[in-house]
């Protein structure tokens, strides 16, 4: 099968990711895959490598075992998030847990797969990970979303209101450009899951919940509220007054 069409960076050079995993064996397997794609791959096999790695090279997303040696991947994503690094990231975790899923989002991360998984399925994950976080070159990009006082720009993903800039990660971003594309219109989760996330989360529409919450400490805190919950039905974003 021919590999999709090649993703970069805006300035044409490969797209680079860490894969960070104590079992080497899946670390190699999962390089081998992704530098199938064309991307800059390095690797790590504890906390202490992994933040270091993520340091020097400048990732555009990171693969993160939940599990290593010496602290755990919801650690890892702590201290990148402390160095400024809001670069996208997808966990890997082999318990089956709701708790430990959600508990990977809740620190910051923006998707996970569960162990075993295949490599079609972490690279399609992957590379909408990093689309979402504008690091890709793409032709689309390029609009400026507006609804009230709120502002996206699809081009550079600065987000305003009222003139104060946001700070999103890329999954808070994709969920707001979701919403700003759609206002007044009322999303239900089953939506809203199926455009951030493209995939079925098994029915965990809490996730959908708690990244709404994340949105409004972001976009509505001391302000009128733009985000609103309608109740058995979904979410509506509409300008404030």
């Amino acid at each position: 099968m021919l590999p999709m069409q090649q993703l970069t960076r805006p300035d044409g050079t490969p797209v680079r990711v860490l894969v960070v995993d104590d079992e080497v064996n899946i670390a190699e397997l999962l390089s081998m895959a992704l530098r199938y794609e064309g991307w800059d791959l390095q690797m790590a096999h504890n906390g202490t490598d992994a933040v270091a790695t993520a340091r020097d090279f400048r990732p555009d997303a990171v693969v993160l075992d939940i599990m290593l040696p010496d602290f755990d991947g919801l650690e890892v994503l702590r201290r990148m998030r402390a160095d400024g690094n809001d670069v996208p990231v997808l966990f890997l975790t082999a318990k089956d847990a709701v708790e430990d899923r959600i508990a990977g989002l809740t620190a910051g991360g923006d998707d996970y797969v569960t162990k075993p998984f295949s490599l079609e399925e972490v690279v399609a994950r992957l590379r909408g990970l990093i689309r979402r976080g504008g690091t890709a070159a793409q032709a689309d990009a390029g609009n400026m979303l507006v609804v009230g006082d709120l502002t996206l720009d699809e081009d550079s993903h600065e987000v305003h209101r009222a003139g104060d800039e946001i700070s999103l990660t890329a999954t808070e971003f994709e969920l707001l450009r979701f919403l700003m594309r759609n206002p007044r219109r009322v999303l239900s989760k089953a939506q809203i899951l199926d455009r951030v996330w493209q995939y079925d989360f098994g029915g965990q529409a809490n996730v959908v919940e708690l990244y709404i919450s994340y949105l409004r400490k972001k976009v509505d805190a001391g302000r009128e509220p733009m985000i609103h919950t309608m109740r058995g039905a979904g979410y509506v974003l509409k300008p404030a007054g």
